[in-house]
C-alpha cells in the first residue's frame, strides 16, 4: 500500500464531475468511491503498486489522469486586468504560449488557492486552480468589465510523466516538443486530434501535459499506454502522484497550508510575488507587509521510520514544540519516510535534530535539502538550458 499522510479527507461532497476515463480506471483496478477532489471521484488505486508505478515515474514515464483540475476560459479586452487584480504576480509579463504559478491572496495576505495562468493569446487565458476561492474572486472582479469567464467542464487533462514522455510523444505530433521550455504550451495535434500540450506537470520530473476534449480523451489515453508499453510505460494512480509530489516537495492547497492564513513567505514562495509589481491586485497591501514576518518556514525533514507519520504531527527540540508536519510519505524509491513540515525559523537549518510526536509515539528527525528527490529541479528544467 502506498504509504501517504494528508492531515484530513478530501472533498467528499456529490460528486458533479465525471471522468470519461472511469471505465479505463475500473479495467485497472480502481474502485472510483474514495475520496474526492474538486467533487470528480479520483483512481487513488489501481491494482498495481503506486511504489512501482512511481519507479515508472522516474524511470520510464508514467500516465495519469488529472482531469480533476478546475479550468476556467477568461476571455476578452480586459482579461489581463481581472486576473492582474487576482493574483500577485504581473499578468502583463506573461507571453502567448507561456504559464506561471502566483500568489493568489485575500485582504490579509493569506494564500486562497492553488493557481496557474496560461496565456493563449493577447486576450485570452486558462486558469487551472485546485480547491480554493478563485471561481468567487474572480466573478467579483470580471462585473462590469469587458470579460467572460466560463468554466471548462469538457476538458480533460491527461499527464505524462518521465524521462521517456518526451522521445514517446514527439514523433506522433507535429510541433518541435523538443523545443518546448518548462512551463510553456502551444496548440497541435497528437496521434491527430487537436490538443494543447504544456509542459510541466506534478511529478519532479520531465513531464507533459495534455488537455484535450472529452471525446477523444480515451483514444490518446489508450493510444499511449499501447505505443509505451514496449518501454515500460504504465498507467498511474494518485496515490502514486501524492507519492511522487511529495519526494519532489511540491505543495497541495490547503493540505500544506493548515493554518487558514498562511502567506507566500512562509512557503519560501517568494517566486510567486512580484514585488515590483505597480498595478493593485487583492491583499497586496497586507501580503507585502508580512514579507520578513514569517512565523514558521516550508521545510523536509528526514524521519527515522519505516512508514510515514501522521499528517498534523506536532514537532520539537527538547520540550519547545517548534512546527507541524503537513504532508509525508514513505518513499521506497529513497528508503525514507519524508515529512514537508512548517518549522520555526530558528528551527530550519540544515542537519537540526528535532522529534516528530504523534499518538505517543515520539520518532528523530533531521532536518534535510528540499526538494527530497532532484534538489536542484533539474529533472524538470535543467539550469540555464530552459529546456
Amino acid at each position: 500500500m502506498a504509504r501517504c499522510s494528508r492531515p484530513e479527507p478530501m472533498d467528499t461532497r456529490t460528486i458533479e464531475r465525471q471522468s470519461i476515463l472511469n471505465a479505463r480506471h475500473r479495467e485497472l483496478g480502481s474502485a472510483l468511491d474514495g475520496e474526492l477532489w474538486n467533487r470528480m471521484a479520483l483512481p487513488w488505486r489501481y491494482r498495481t503498486d503506486p511504489h512501482e508505478e512511481v519507479i515508472a515515474t522516474r524511470t520510464r514515464a508514467a500516465l495519469y489522469d488529472v482531469s480533476a483540475l478546475n479550468i476556467i476560459h477568461v476571455r476578452g479586452p480586459d482579461a489581463q486586468d481581472v486576473l492582474n487584480r487576482l493574483v500577485c504576480i504581473d499578468v502583463a509579463r506573461l507571453m502567448p504560449g507561456s504559464a506561471r504559478l502566483g500568489a493568489e491572496v485575500d485582504e490579509e495576505g493569506a494564500l486562497t488557492d492553488d493557481i496557474m495562468l496560461m496565456r493563449d493569446s493577447p486576450d485570452a487565458f486558462r486558469v487551472s486552480h485546485g480547491s480554493g476561492g478563485t471561481p468567487a474572486a474572480l466573478a467579483t472582479l470580471a462585473s462590469g468589465k469587458r470579460v467572460t469567464i466560463e468554466p471548462d467542464r469538457d476538458v480533460h487533462v491527461l499527464s505524462l510523466q518521465g524521462p521517456a514522455s518526451l522521445r514517446l510523444l514527439a514523433p506522433h505530433c507535429p510541433a518541435p516538443l523538443a523545443e518546448l521550455g518548462y512551463m510553456n504550451h502551444l496548440s497541435t495535434t497528437l496521434f491527430g486530434f487537436a490538443v494543447v500540450i504544456g509542459r510541466g506537470g506534478y511529478s519532479g520530473e520531465r513531464g507533459y501535459e495534455i488537455y484535450c476534449a472529452s471525446r477523444d480523451a480515451v483514444r490518446i489515453w489508450d493510444t499511449i499506454l499501447q505505443i509505451g508499453a514496449p518501454a515500460g510505460v504504465v498507467a498511474a494512480s494518485w496515490s502514486a502522484l501524492e507519492l511522487t509530489r511529495v519526494e519532489a516537495a511540491l505543495l497541495f492547497y490547503p493540505f500544506d497550508m493548515p493554518e487558514g492564513d498562511t502567506t507566500p513567505w512562509e512557503l519560501n514562495m517568494h517566486w510567486a510575488v512580484d514585488l515590483d509589481k505597480t498595478a493593485d491586485y487583492i491583499g497586496k497591501k497586507a501580503v507585502l507587509r508580512l514579507r520578513g514576518r514569517e512565523r514558521f518556514r516550508q521545510a523536509g525533514l528526514a524521519v527515522e521510520h519505516t512508514d510515514a507519520v501522521p499528517a498534523g504531527s506536532e514537532i520539537f527540540i527538547g520540550r519547545d514544540k517548534v512546527g507541524l508536519v503537513t504532508s509525508s510519505s514513505y518513499s521506497s524509491f529513497l528508503m525514507q519516510s519524508l515529512a514537508m513540515v512548517h518549522l520555526a525559523p530558528s528551527a530550519t537549518h540544515l542537519g537540526t535534530r528535532v522529534s516528530v510526536r504523534s499518538e505517543g509515539i515520539e520518532r528523530p528527525a533531521t532536518v534535510v535539502r528540499t526538494p527530497f528527490y532532484d534538489p536542484l529541479r533539474l529533472r524538470t528544467h535543467p539550469e540555464g538550458r530552459g529546456r
